[in-house]
């Protein structure tokens, strides 16, 4: 999988930022101007192209006036609405009304988007030769090639394409390496291979093959794929006087600076007009005791060849769809978000609830109806940077208050940001019930070598083990809504869960919790199974 991009930071990444901060500006703003009309409101909005990109002279395109109608479609998504395209005339702002309260608690799908004109219609798996050809005499690029697609002109290899089958072989033997491979970069990061070509070339996503990862957002050269968000309403939320929840990631370590300061992210959290912050590693450890239970009672001493754990809603849904056969082997365990969401609602019934972490498939997941989430919004952290930009909180400079820490979680809850974390977890849990057991693990990390790991598993290669999978290479440190280079990340979360009294997921203050909600599981479980 293609990951070029990350931990550059771009002129992109600008716009993204840009977009999301002047977005929430603007919604802020509203709570402060209740005098504004509706004709006025869509006039901050139309007028925020022109903000973010100033002047008459294009600065990446061939027109400024392209760049602006690229910008308009991003604010269209920033707020949660579906795109307009260029083929029709109305107001960016059109249809915010809907987000108002509780009159657009989720979005319209899909939740990936391609913005059509900003697509660079690039080559996909097409073979070309580079001006590194030296027309050498031994040709062996003619000589291997099946379908005779290969000739010489002028000294230079050419590729007749309407006879190329596509095979590689020609720059497999190149002693030069002058043969290339273009790939679509959104296209070589899906894991789902659901990225193909429209008729114009561009870019086009197949909605049943996404899982919704995020990978090709974050690949796309030019910015042409964007997802939906809810900055719009939350804040809306915000301003109505909802008591706003926010369950944070365990991935949110070192994303806004610092060093995991807790204190500041509960004032941050406090100044965007949130009640609340609660830490979604409580909801990991309760993952982690459910899921080792679940692996004793269904692999140890039950008739399951082996068990994929539950936490990364991409992986587990890719391998439901594409092996349906081995859909019972993935953990039934409910996620640490949905889990943390839950124990929230049980103490504020009436909440709304946000989930912040790094991912985009937790979108789709909050929104599933097999499985009541009870998560109203989700922002990546991205996003919330956005939020915290548009309300000048400069992260570092809060007070840090260190008696504000998080109801605290396990290191091993802790450590669920990162690859190989989650299974770690669940082995302790294990081997606190059964000393003696041995526990073989295997992780996968990227939904290309996930698809090849539960291949092998259901051809018997990794019998009664427990299999790990991670969409994001690296774990959801390397989500698609992240702020800082993957490796800074993983070493952030390492430092802030050493910190925490408690090793494992039982050692924590929520044992008393965990046995509850286990017996309320099942209550829960076959309610859900009926409707």
């Amino acid at each position: 999988m293609a990951d070029t991009m990350r931990g550059v930071y771009t002129n992109l990444t600008d716009i993204r930022r840009d977009v999301f901060c002047e977005v929430a500006k603007i919604m802020y703003s509203i709570g402060e101007h209740p005098e504004w009309s509706d004709a006025e409101i869509d006039d901050k909005f139309d007028e925020l192209p022109y903000k973010i990109l100033p002047g008459d002279v294009a600065t990446y395109r061939e027109s400024v006036f392209l760049e602006r109608a690229i910008i308009g479609e991003r604010i269209r998504l920033a707020m949660g609405l579906s795109q307009h395209g260029a083929d029709s005339r109305s107001r960016i702002s059109a249809g915010i009304s809907q987000a108002e309260g509780a009159g657009l608690a989720y979005y319209e799908p899909p939740l990936i988007n391609v913005i059509k004109f900003a697509c660079n219609a690039c080559e996909d798996n097409v073979y070309r030769v580079s001006s590194a050809c030296q027309g050498c005499l031994a040709h062996p690029c003619r000589e291997i090639c099946p379908k005779g697609a290969i000739s010489f002109k002028h000294k230079r290899a050419f590729i007749d394409h309407e006879k190329c089958i596509g095979c590689g072989r020609c720059a497999q033997v190149c002693p030069y390496h002058a043969v290339h491979h273009h790939v679509r970069p959104c296209a070589e990061a899906c894991g789902m291979k659901a990225i193909g070509s429209d008729e114009h070339g561009r870019a086009e996503i197949n909605y049943e093959k996404c899982v919704s990862c995020g990978q090709c957002l974050i690949n796309c050269p030019f910015g042409a794929i964007a997802d939906k968000s809810q900055i719009a309403q939350v804040i809306w939320s915000v301003l109505s006087g909802d008591e706003v929840i926010a369950a944070v990631a365990p991935a949110f370590v070192g994303q806004f600076g610092g060093q995991g300061n807790v204190g500041k992210l509960r004032e941050a959290f406090k100044q965007l007009g949130f009640a609340g912050v609660e830490e979604v590693a409580i909801g990991a450890d309760l993952c982690a005791v459910e899921e080792a239970e679940d692996f004793l009672e269904e692999v140890v001493d039950g008739d399951l060849p082996f068990m994929g754990t539950s936490c990364c809603p991409a992986w587990s849904v890719m391998a439901k769809m594409e092996f349906p056969k081995q859909a019972d082997c993935i953990s039934m365990a409910l996620t640490p978000m949905v889990l943390t969401a839950r124990m929230i609602r049980s103490q504020h019934p009436n909440a709304k609830i946000v989930f912040v972490g790094p991912c985009s498939a937790k979108k789709l997941e909050a929104m599933r109806k097999s499985v009541r989430s009870e998560v109203d919004f989700v922002l990546t952290f991205e996003e919330m940077a956005g939020m915290m930009a548009a309300k000048e909180i400069d992260y570092l400079k809060l007070e840090d208050d260190k008696n504000s820490d998080f109801a605290v979680a396990s290191a091993d809850g802790r450590r669920f940001a990162v690859a190989g974390g989650v299974a770690a977890a669940v082995v302790n849990v294990i081997k606190e019930k059964r000393p003696d057991l041995e526990v073989k693990v295997y992780g996968a990390e990227g939904l290309n070598d996930c698809r090849k790991m539960i291949q092998m598993a259901s051809k018997g290669k990794y019998p009664k083990y427990l299999l790990e999978g991670m969409a994001c290479p690296g774990g959801c440190v390397a989500g698609a809504g992240t702020l800082q280079p993957i490796r800074k990340s993983q070493m952030a979360v390492e430092r802030y869960a050493k910190r925490s009294p408690h090793q494992i997921a039982t050692d924590n203050e929520f044992r008393s919790l965990i046995h509850q909600l286990e017996r309320e599981e099942d209550g829960v479980k076959a309610e859900e199974s009926s409707e």
